[in-house]
């Protein structure tokens, strides 16, 4: 690595140690917050919409957002690294298949939609039972799978019998 690499590395490292960015995606609904000051005052906007482009150039990076605001298209380009973001909060997921969404300035309504991505997180819950509670559910288990299976044996030498019965009705006409 040169030295400008280093440099920014080290710059990037700076600048991040107190944030914690979430990994987002074009296509996907953020919410921006920002630190505007006005005068001698702080204070903190909200900025929701869709990312439209991500550019990824090391310390130069940065993310285009567009929103509609009044029925006016408004896009707003964000340096990555800013001290101004104070924090950036994912809203939905976007479903899509470019890198680069421009296509949407074009559309309004229904067609400049995006589909949220379906994610299926499985949450693997801890039983509240202890060992004896869980031993009982087994056995129940064990008592039900036997109940059943001594159900269809019956029924199966129900029918046998009811075959064999038939059979021997049937002989006993003939002769």
């Amino acid at each position: 690595m040169n030295v400008l690499e280093n440099f920014e590395k080290k710059q990037i490292n700076d600048l991040t140690s107190n944030k914690n960015h979430p990994d987002f995606y074009p296509g996907d609904t953020l919410k921006v917050h920002l630190k505007i000051k006005e005068g001698e005052k702080e204070r903190i906007q909200i900025f929701e919409g869709v990312c439209i482009s991500k550019k990824n150039s090391g310390l130069n990076s940065s993310f285009t957002m567009r929103k509609i605001s009044y029925g006016e298209g408004v896009e707003r380009v964000f340096p990555f690294y800013s001290p101004q973001i104070s924090k950036i909060e994912l809203s939905k997921s976007g479903d899509v298949r470019r890198s680069k969404l421009y296509y949407l300035r074009g559309r309004s309504g229904k067609s400049a939609r995006i589909t949220e991505k379906n994610k299926f997180i499985q949450q693997n819950k801890p039983s509240n039972l202890n060992e004896d509670q869980k031993k009982v559910k087994i056995d129940n288990n064990k008592v039900l799978k036997d109940s059943v299976a001594n159900e269809l044996n019956q029924s199966q030498i129900n029918k046998t019998s009811d075959i064999t019965e038939k059979k021997d009705s049937g002989t006993s006409k003939n002769t």
